[in-house]
């Protein structure tokens, strides 16, 4: 099947990089055998970001490749080698693209301007290794944090052509044909309905006024409901600063007038939504046709006493397009001018009042007692910790403790009524559930502070013995020194000359 030029909807499936691991590592040299932690951090992921690119025109890029994932961030390593971050995936959407997400419903972006960017998919953070875990309390920590994961989620990208100016109107109307006849474009043009089967642009230049057209595929009674091509492309005038009707006036099918023609496009838009606001002008085309141009004559009249400016036009001879091309600039002139100018962006930081911390978590008692409870804690500090926190490492299991303690989920929880023993979920459906087991205090001191590494603070057999000689060495010298007396030397002793000398007796 082949790949269709245009696109303007698609659901893209998006994920960030996991975090890389940290490393928990210990330096090693001879005569060291201790060294200190040196484990590095793990490397963040990368992100999925959608960019404005205005030179393309379709998300035909994302009509078979819809799965985006980001590289994950590289672990750490010992030595104190950081793990490379992942790189971001940038994709290029046309300008007019609106993100939603696909599960909520909830639009994510609006990238309306040429320069516009979001991340959809956020690169997971990496975890600390043990070089950067090291305090004076835990000098050498035998754990490392574990890398977080990158967002996944599916996204709609849906383009709404960005035009100044919409062309509305029935199959054949000759939408296309006004378009090549005031811009530069070659729309597809054919004696047969539906020939239009994408939205045309047009650049027209008015006096020094210059602007867009868009030429939006046939509508046809009950295209707000699905009938032909109109629901798939009514969402491309949304963004229109003025709506044109062409209105065939030479048409032969049965039932079909210009009023009645200009009534059901109407019904259209406003069954639509969020257009009533656009100003209109309608444009009676195809009068180089003798009954045409009598049948203007008689519905003109009709048409202005509803408040709208007509314009009979010829697209063949070029009859009343300049002043169509005019009226159309003067109200895109208008529109710009009540447009507020964009205001500068300004960086406003507001860093938090010292001391002032918030609610971080949240606690709730979950069960009516007969099938079980549990206590759930909420909150975007401990749910990261968690999953930062590798399970099959009791040290770090402790210091997971150690900060749920510091922040105030145990004292919570004793406030509340929780007693040892009972069930504590921390997070949503994809909850760790632990027994709750709080710390043990005597007096003001903790008896044992959980995951607290001994290694460093214990002396090994080698250094006891050494130290146990040089104890036993000084204590030889001071009990000789007790008992002899200190030696003395004399600093420089006189020579003795040998005939002077006494001699020895026999």
């Amino acid at each position: 099947m082949a790949i269709p030029s245009f696109v303007d909807r698609v659901t893209l499936e998006v994920a960030g990089g996991n975090g890389g691991h940290g490393c928990a590592s210990i330096h090693r040299e001879k005569f060291k055998p201790l060294g200190g932690p040196d484990g590095g951090n793990g490397g963040d992921g990368g992100s999925v970001i959608l960019r404005v690119d205005p030179g393309l025109t379709t998300l035909v890029e994302f009509h078979r490749q819809h799965k985006r994932h980001a590289p994950n961030g590289e672990p750490g390593r010992g030595d104190h080698q950081n793990g490379s971050n992942g790189d971001d995936i940038v994709l290029r959407v046309p300008q007019g693209t609106v993100i939603s997400d696909r599960a909520t419903g909830e639009m994510m972006a609006d990238l309306s301007t040429p320069d516009a960017e979001v991340v959809v998919a956020q690169g997971g953070k990496g975890g600390l290794g043990n070089a950067a875990l090291a305090s004076s309390t835990r000098k050498a920590p035998g754990f490392a944090l574990l890398g977080e994961e990158g967002d996944a989620r599916e996204v709609v990208l849906e383009l709404k052509v960005v035009a100044d100016i919409g062309l509305v109107g029935f199959p054949s109307a000759g939408k296309s044909s006004l378009v090549a006849a005031i811009s530069a474009a070659r729309p597809k043009i054919a004696d047969y309905p539906f020939t239009t089967l994408v939205p045309n642009l047009g650049v027209v230049v008015a006096g020094d006024i210059t602007y867009t057209v868009a030429d939006v595929p046939g509508l046809i009674e009950g295209a707000s409901e699905g009938k032909g091509l109109g629901l798939d492309f009514l969402r491309h005038i949304e963004r229109c600063a003025a709506i044109v009707h062409v209105i065939d006036c030479a048409t032969f099918e049965p039932g079909r007038d210009p009023l009645s023609d200009l009534d059901i496009i109407e019904g259209e838009l406003r069954a639509h939504g969020g257009l009533e606001d656009r100003p209109r002008l309608v444009a009676l085309n195809k009068i180089d046709v003798p009954d045409a141009h009598d049948l203007v004559d008689l519905v003109r009249a009709d048409i202005e006493e509803r408040g709208l400016r007509v314009f009979p036009i010829s697209t063949k001879t070029g009859e009343g397009l300049t002043a169509l091309r005019f009226a159309m600039a003067q109200l895109v002139a208008e529109r710009r001018a009540a447009q507020p100018a964009p205001a500068a962006p300004r960086i406003v930081l507001h860093p938090p009042a010292i001391g002032e911390t918030g609610e971080q978590f949240t606690v709730r008692k979950i069960g009516d007692g007969a099938g079980g409870f549990l206590w759930r804690v909420r909150g975007a500090k401990p749910e990261r910790w968690v999953r930062q926190t590798d399970f099959k490492n009791a040290e770090a299991v402790g210091y997971l403790a150690d900060r749920l303690n510091r922040l105030g989920i145990e004292e919570k929880l004793l406030d509340l009524g929780a007693i040892a023993g009972d069930a504590v979920a921390i997070g949503g459906d994809d909850a760790v559930i632990f027994d709750f087991a709080p710390q043990v205090d005597t007096g003001a001191e903790i008896l044992a502070r959980r995951g607290r590494d001994q290694r460093l603070e214990e002396q090994r057999p080698a250094v006891s013995r050494r130290r146990d000689k040089d104890a036993a060495y000084h204590a030889a010298q001071d009990e000789e020194a007790y008992v002899f007396g200190p030696r003395t030397v004399p600093e420089h002793p006189e020579p003795v000359d040998e005939a002077d000398a006494e001699e020895p007796e026999r």
